[in-house]
């Protein structure tokens, strides 16, 4: 059983920056894409950024590239979000999610973590 466990969530300013952290455990996850995703309040979920577990590949929304990176540690098998220049519209609950999935991007997502909260206030 995949679990993931995101930390690193608070409150920051404008212009700020956090780092999230997704730790995953359960499997051997060599195969796997991970990807972080957001939902504002009153709004869909939205897809953030992807990698390949190695880290060769990655991919960003529009909306935050530029100013996000993921990345991975294999040896903590953790992922991890880097978040700079934050704006108030970044607010919103960060889950992460895996998959097993070839396609690249990834279409759908098997695995999700409980969500941390980001606040960033103007």
């Amino acid at each position: 059983q995949v679990q993931l466990v995101e930390s690193g969530g608070g409150l920051v300013q404008a212009g700020g920056s956090l780092r999230l952290s997704c730790a995953a455990s359960g499997r051997t996850f060599s195969t796997y894409r991970m990807a972080w995703f957001r939902q504002a309040p009153g709004k869909e979920r939205e897809f953030v950024a992807v990698t390949s577990w190695s880290g060769g590949r990655t991919y960003y929304s529009n909306s935050v590239k530029g100013r996000f990176t993921i990345s991975t540690d294999n040896a903590k098998n953790t992922v991890y979000l880097q978040m700079n220049s934050l704006k108030p519209e970044d607010t919103a609950v960060y889950y992460c999610a895996a998959t097993e999935r070839p396609q690249w991007p990834p279409d759908k997502y098997n695995y999700w973590g409980q969500g941390t909260q980001v606040t960033v206030s103007s």
